[in-house]
């Protein structure tokens, strides 16, 4: 069954990440009394960036940009296999130091100033992320995946600070406002493409691929907090994605785009109170 979750995420994420894409499109559409683009319109997108012919800033980026996915797909293909959740997170910081570097290595001063802003981002929900690997040994003793899911309580008992942390880093880690300081998918982005303004062709098309893989592995995590042990527990983990999914979307359409001290300061304050003081109950709780 782990080998058959793994190939099923490298096979199907893609697909699910584009209707994600497309969905969120629509969603904003709608919101902001637009018609919009099509569902499926971030496919086409997608065939049209592989055809294109890509301008080659430098090899090394090539590379780079190479790195990001596969440190993703990893990432995934542990997650769905049941392997320890601090390795899959660890992967996902690699794959995005791999981004970062990409962006670095251009001349442009708009790639420059994405890479740093998404250095900040970094420093602002990594703890979080830690937090949430932590939370869920405590309520279920142990790192590895497979024995979170089928634990005979869903996580989401024992951890509702932690969760309100992690979907609130998800608005960082989505690149949606308020925090959609380093690049963006809307036209609002101040810094042209910022990470991605270097980017074209079969080279973008890599890591708009990338992402939908990994956006799919970050709302994955939020289904992580439902599942246990009963065939039910799927359908709530459904349920709680789209809605956390839902929120996300909305608050990207409702909030406009804050400083990065206010980032800071707005995500280390929600990591302390939220999933700090749910880590010391849950300690209190387990003595």
């Amino acid at each position: 069954m782990s080998w058959i979750l793994a190939i099923g995420f490298f096979i199907l994420a893609p697909l699910i990440g584009g209707l994600l894409e497309g969905a969120d499109r629509v969603l904003c559409a709608r919101m902001q009394g637009r018609q919009g683009p099509p569902l499926l319109q971030p496919f086409y997108d997608m065939f049209k960036l592989i055809n294109k012919q890509s301008v080659v800033v430098n090899n090394v980026q090539d590379v780079l940009v190479c790195g990001f996915l596969i440190f993703v797909v990893f990432a995934g293909l542990l997650f769905y296999w049941g392997g320890d959740i601090l390795l899959v997170f660890f992967a996902l910081t690699l794959a995005e130091i791999f981004f970062i570097m990409s962006s670095c290595s251009a001349n442009s001063p708009y790639s420059s100033m994405g890479a740093q802003r998404e250095l900040l981002q970094n420093m602002a929900y990594e703890p979080m992320i830690l937090l949430a690997a932590i939370g869920f040994y405590l309520a279920t003793n142990s790192f590895n995946v497979k024995e979170i899911a089928t634990s005979s309580v869903p996580s989401i008992v024992y951890l509702p600070g932690i969760f309100v942390g992690y979907v609130f880093i998800l608005v960082i880690k989505l690149r949606k406002s308020p925090f959609d300081l380093s690049t963006s998918h809307h036209a609002h982005q101040e810094m042209v493409r910022g990470l991605t303004t270097e980017l074209s062709g079969n080279v973008l098309a890599i890591v708009s691929l990338a992402e939908w893989y990994e956006n799919v592995l970050l709302v994955s995590v939020i289904g992580l907090f439902f599942i246990n042990g009963t065939w039910w527990s799927i359908l709530l983990a459904i349920l709680g994605c789209a809605i956390a999914y839902f929120v996300i979307v909305l608050v990207d359409n409702v909030f406009p785009r804050v400083k990065w001290d206010v980032m800071m300061k707005s995500t280390w304050v929600v990591t302390l109170v939220a999933g700090g003081i749910n880590l010391m109950i849950m300690e209190l709780l387990t003595r």
